[in-house]
């Protein structure tokens, strides 16, 4: 293995967005009620494999990479999923529910703080708006703002989807900086 390979470019990245978008889009449709006769119980298989199981090991494999930041959201994000998969058949309290749905929304606030690449920024914030809409629709018994997260969920799908293709395709992964206007001198 060569060693020269700068974190976070690497195959573990591209894999490990594209099991977290697979899995935030399934989860999201099925909250978002958009497609008639899929709910969220249909994601419970893409959650605890892909979600779950695929992503973590992707993320122990960034961390062996020493790509600490992917690493830890992957391996993370991967424990929720498949926690979130293996009791979805569970009967828990609203406010249960609602609890460990604050609890990673928290998780997902974090990892959008910590930095790194505007995608990868912008589909944790988005995963952090939908997690915490659904915990309060937990605590307020409101199926309005779970469609709502649900639809969060979906944008931040298809921007961890977005991210992972880029990086196979060469896309553009950044807005580009505006020049500095008349006027302004831009030192550096």
């Amino acid at each position: 293995m060569d060693n020269d390979v700068s974190a976070g470019s690497g195959t573990t990245t591209v894999v490990g967005r594209l099991a977290l978008g697979v899995t935030l889009l399934a989860f999201g449709l099925g909250y978002a009620d958009v497609i008639d006769g899929v709910s969220a119980a249909d994601a419970v298989s893409i959650a605890q494999y892909v979600g779950g199981i695929a992503l973590f090991v992707a993320g122990l494999m960034a961390l062996r990479d020493h790509d600490s930041a992917n690493g830890t959201a992957f391996v993370t994000l991967g424990a929720l999923w498949f926690t979130w998969a293996v009791s979805a058949d569970n009967q828990v309290s609203a406010n249960a529910a609602g609890l460990f749905l604050l609890l990673f929304a928290l998780v997902a606030l974090t990892l959008t703080l910590a930095g790194g690449d505007q995608l990868g920024q912008a589909a944790y914030g988005l995963f952090f708006v939908s997690l915490l809409l659904m915990a309060i629709a937990g605590f307020a018994d409101n199926d309005g703002l779970t469609k709502v997260g649900g639809w969060f969920a979906v944008a931040a799908g298809a921007v961890a989807w977005y991210a992972a293709t880029a990086a196979l395709a060469h896309w553009p992964t950044a807005l580009p900086r505006r020049a500095a206007g008349r006027g302004v001198t831009a030192t550096g």
